[in-house]
């Protein structure tokens, strides 16, 4: 044992090696730490980045008359049947549901307050902005989204892509376009047809329970005074750009898979996910620079 006065200068203390190996490991595992969110915010970054070059190139394509030959219209109609009209039903009774809690519940409430001059501008404000786009979205989202992202990776098992490829066919306007555009207007026009539902139930219902003006003519000024310009481009920017977003993640997450039956419930299933991520950021965000 090496008397302390006499210990040469380049022997550590144990308990210094054991503190400096626990600093190496806490910079390490902070590293890592920040090494793991750099890499999945650079891949969410890169994925989004190809959304939008594939939105942009249904805009363009969807833009050029050329690509509108009859598969292509055959392919648009399809959806649109599929998404639109094949859900029109369950729509129209949601939107009768969502009449009947939401129109009546504000009836009897402004009635209460005796505001019910402001009964148009609340109804325009909970149907027309934030639950009908949202509602209507939710069930494309789950009808028609999931269904068409299995569609496109059953063609990728089975190898029909690759044949329509080599067939000259490009799989973006006979695949992608059509469906996106398709899934786009249909929500639209669905949420126009939800809106004008629950007014319709809701004034009936209200009128029935005594809750509400008996004349349809003052109901339906006072719903008309309620809407402002904006309230336009809210309900065209929260159904089309969700829908167009929505169709494109299910396209390419479809047709993203490698040719194993076993990715399809996967596909699917980060449709879902990724689909309702980007409405509730998109509605966020159209809702922010519409009225703030």
């Amino acid at each position: 044992m090496i008397p302390v006065g006499l210990r040469p200068s380049c022997v550590v203390e144990p308990a210094d090696n054991w503190l400096e190996a626990q600093g190496d490991d806490r910079y390490l595992h902070a590293m890592q730490f920040v090494g793991t969110i750099g890499r999945g915010t650079i891949e969410k970054l890169r994925r989004l980045r190809y959304l939008m070059a594939v939105l942009w190139a249904v805009g363009r394509l969807g833009a050029a008359p050329d690509s509108w030959r009859r598969t292509t219209r055959a392919v648009l109609a399809r959806q649109i049947v599929f998404t639109g009209v094949d859900a029109l039903g369950f729509v129209i009774f949601v939107a009768f549901l969502a009449g009947i809690s939401i129109v009546v519940q504000a009836q009897v409430w402004m009635g209460r307050l005796g505001q019910l001059e402001l009964l148009g501008p609340l109804l325009v404000t909970v149907v027309v902005r934030e639950v009908g786009p949202l509602l209507v979205n939710f069930i494309v989202i789950g009808r028609s989204a999931t269904a068409t992202a299995a569609e496109l990776a059953g063609m990728r098992v089975r190898h029909e892509v690759s044949v329509l490829d080599a067939q000259g066919v490009d799989p973006m306007v006979y695949l992608v376009m059509p469906r996106a555009l398709g899934m786009a207007v249909c929500v639209l026009c669905l949420t126009v047809v939800f809106a004008l539902v629950s007014f319709a139930t809701g004034y009936m219902c209200g009128a029935l329970l005594g809750t509400g003006p008996e004349d349809p003519a003052i109901f339906a000024r006072s719903v008309l005074r309620g809407f402002v310009p904006g309230d336009f481009v809210n309900l065209g920017a929260k159904t089309i750009l969700p829908g167009l977003m929505t169709s494109i993640i299910a396209c390419v997450e479809g047709l993203s898979i490698e040719g194993v039956a076993t990715d399809i419930p996967q596909a699917v299933t980060r449709t879902v996910v990724r689909s309702t991520l980007s409405l509730l950021i998109l509605s966020v965000i159209v809702s922010v620079l519409t009225y703030v």
